[in-house]
């Protein structure tokens, strides 16, 4: 883990209310794994008071980028960064995916934002080592959609769902997926990994248990420190607490009591 004062290389819009931000942060950029995040200081000042954690979205070079939408405060404040601004980050920070060498078909769900750390893991490390990456996009509408062009750009297989049914199948991901799992395409050297809303990923959880596969997901929470000191983002696992910061952000999906979400 390291702190440092990164300058913003470029911060843009990519659909309304969602921004991409690239930061020049070589010590970050060289270390960091798909699925671990940095905790980012919006303001040099005591308001905001708490980090904000991003997962890391894609690394090229000495650069990181983060994808990022706007729902608060803190992410108010960051919409405005300008290029040549300095943001202090700690990171990379948490756990991020362990695939197995046997695995060699991935499938990926991602709701709204929760495509950030899936398209780092795509990008850094999939692409290369899998006979098949298949992709699961959900979001309100088509003009919510975020990545399906990036996604294919990297040579994979793209399904869309949305609410409204504006662009692919009408419905929630996770109902689009559990079609295509009844279809009986899963097959034994899949590995399903999933980020989005809690709700979606306990849906995933759950049908992949039921298809007997093994799931990774990554879970998007409020933290405290971001370092597992305060135990601000504790979540219920199957053996005891778990810290989302240090524990995860990426979890095995049966070592989570999916009871304990509100």
């Amino acid at each position: 883990m390291r702190q440092v004062k990164s300058e913003v290389l470029f911060n843009r819009k990519v659909i309304s209310g969602c921004f991409v931000m690239g930061l020049y942060c070589p010590e970050i950029a060289r270390s960091a794994e798909p699925g671990q995040f940095v905790h980012l200081r919006v303001e040099d000042r005591e308001e905001p008071l708490l980090r904000r954690p991003f997962s890391i979205y894609r690394v090229e070079n000495e650069k990181i980028e983060i994808l990022y939408k706007v729902v608060g405060r803190g992410t108010k404040i960051l919409s405005r960064k300008r290029r040549g601004e300095k943001i202090d980050l700690l990171g990379p920070l948490g756990k991020g995916f362990k695939i197995d060498s046997t695995v060699k078909r991935l499938i990926l769900v991602a709701g709204g934002v929760g495509v950030a750390p899936l398209y780092f893991l795509t990008s850094r490390w999939a692409i290369a080592k899998m006979r098949e990456v298949i992709v699961f996009l959900g979001a309100e509408s088509k003009e919510r959609l975020l990545c399906e062009e990036e996604f294919k750009g990297l040579g994979t297989k793209v399904k869309v769902a949305t609410e409204n049914g504006s662009r692919g199948f009408k419905g929630l991901i996770s109902d689009l997926f559990a079609k295509w799992l009844s279809s009986g395409q899963l097959l034994s050297e899949s590995l399903i990994c999933a980020c989005g809303p809690l709700p979606m990923l306990r849906k995933i959880a759950s049908l992949s248990k039921r298809s007997k596969a093994v799931c990774y997901v990554s879970l998007e929470q409020r933290m405290g420190c971001g370092i597992g000191a305060c135990r601000g983002c504790i979540i219920r696992g199957k053996n005891g607490y778990l810290r989302v910061c240090k524990d995860g952000p990426v979890f095995n999906a049966q070592d989570i009591d999916w009871n304990w979400m509100p």
